[in-house]
């Protein structure tokens, strides 16, 4: 399963279909999705109760992304004691990381930080995460194509022998035990904070081991059409594309099951030039009714349905068992903003791409009753990947009417 994020919520009078079930319309913004409607369920009325104030004041952007996959209302602070709840991506990665090489990849296209005030007194780590690992520890996107190309296939270097690699493995690994020794040492001096944090190390150092190891005997799985990208392209459109193909071959080949991808960290002010819009993104949400500003906003959110549209092309065109890596898969892609003008959580832009292996019936627009927690929808996609969840956050049980009964 993979959840897309897009950022500052939707115009979401260009997004929800006027009519509901199989013959639902497509309007101006999910257009560029319409050829693709067989394999897609568009959810409306799901909100994310968390993500509103309750009592904190503003702050409402780091809510909405550090909500999004978890339904936890997060802690209002800028330090280091930021906490707010598992997310359901790696609650799935600790039930099934174990089988394959990567036990989650979380990807995006805009650096963030991971301290500091990022919004009205909440850390940046809020605002720059979907995907947290623990309460306190956040899985920050890689947003280079190059490193996650690295990471997925090792670094393999322009001439370097197949023995020169192996060779080159074993003297990194041999470094990373002298690490560990070292570290071991070093535990029995900290105190309960600090021995938290190495230990949060140690979980690192044994992940590039385990990498290191499965490197030697997997540098063969790199697609031969493929190439190693050069870093950052220049061009939005150019990096999301080349991000949904590395995605796209991390599930082909069986490295993870799970990815994250955050299209802009939440607030995000980036602009749009390549589409005639120059203004900066997170402004034009403030439009105060201005229909200018609501137009520009609403083309923004057409070209990002236009990309996400590409990588169900993508993942549609690559055949797994009886069909195809979409029909075996389920892609969430939406926003825990609604309405970015008022800041809402409810009636959230949701999209469900993919059939979960038969499991779920697309094609179709489902209108669920008003405040419906959106992890009700996480977890009965838990259960169609066999890990039975009673509780996620704020649900209230599992999301009716998905497999069309």
């Amino acid at each position: 399963m993979a959840f897309v994020y897009i950022p500052n919520g939707a115009i979401m009078q260009d997004w929800t279909p006027e009519k509901t079930g199989a013959d639902y319309d497509f309007k101006s913004i999910l257009q560029p999705l319409e050829h693709l409607s067989d394999n897609l369920s568009v959810l409306s009325g799901l909100a994310q109760h968390n993500g509103k104030a309750l009592g904190d004041g503003p702050g409402d952007h780091a809510r909405a992304a550090s909500t999004f996959l978890t339904g936890v209302h997060p802690k209002k602070t800028d330090g280091a004691d930021i906490h707010v709840g598992i997310s359901v991506d790696q609650v799935a990665a600790q039930k099934m990381g174990h089988k394959t090489r990567f036990a989650s990849l979380e990807l995006g296209t805009e650096p963030g930080r991971l301290a500091g005030s990022c919004d009205s007194g909440y850390s940046c780590a809020y605002s720059n995460s979907i995907s947290w690992r623990s309460p306190t520890t956040p899985n920050p996107p890689e947003i280079n194509p190059r490193l996650v190309f690295e990471r997925l296939f090792g670094d393999i270097r322009a001439g370097e022998t197949s023995q020169a690699r192996a060779r080159r493995l074993r003297q990194e690994e041999s470094s990373l035990d002298i690490v560990q020794q070292d570290t071991k040492k070093l535990q029995r001096t900290l105190g309960a904070t600090d021995r938290r944090k190495l230990d949060e190390y140690l979980d690192g150092i044994r992940e590039i081991e385990r990498r290191i190891s499965s490197d030697e005997n997997q540098s063969a799985q790199l697609p031969l059409d493929l190439e190693k990208p050069a870093g950052i392209p220049v061009e939005f459109s150019d990096h999301m594309e080349i991000m949904f193909d590395l995605m796209t071959v991390a599930l082909q080949t069986d490295m993870t099951r799970i990815v994250t991808f955050m299209i802009g960290r939440e607030g995000s002010n980036r602009t749009y030039r390549e589409i005639g819009v120059p203004d900066p993104h997170h402004g034009l949400t403030h439009h105060r009714k201005d229909q200018e500003k609501i137009d520009k906003i609403s083309k923004i959110n057409r070209f990002h349905a236009g990309q996400f549209s590409y990588l169900l092309e993508k993942m549609r065109s690559v055949s797994d068992g009886d069909g195809t890596l979409l029909d075996n898969s389920m892609v969430v892609y939406g926003s825990s903003l609604g309405d970015g003008n008022r800041h809402t959580h409810h009636d959230l832009p949701v999209l469900l791409a993919g059939r979960a292996g038969g499991t779920v019936k697309a094609g179709r627009h489902l209108v669920y009753p008003e405040n419906t927690p959106l992890n009700n929808l996480f977890l009965s996609m838990l259960d169609r990947l066999d890990i039975p969840t009673e509780t996620l956050g704020d649900s209230s049980g599992k999301l009716e009417h998905l497999s069309g009964l």
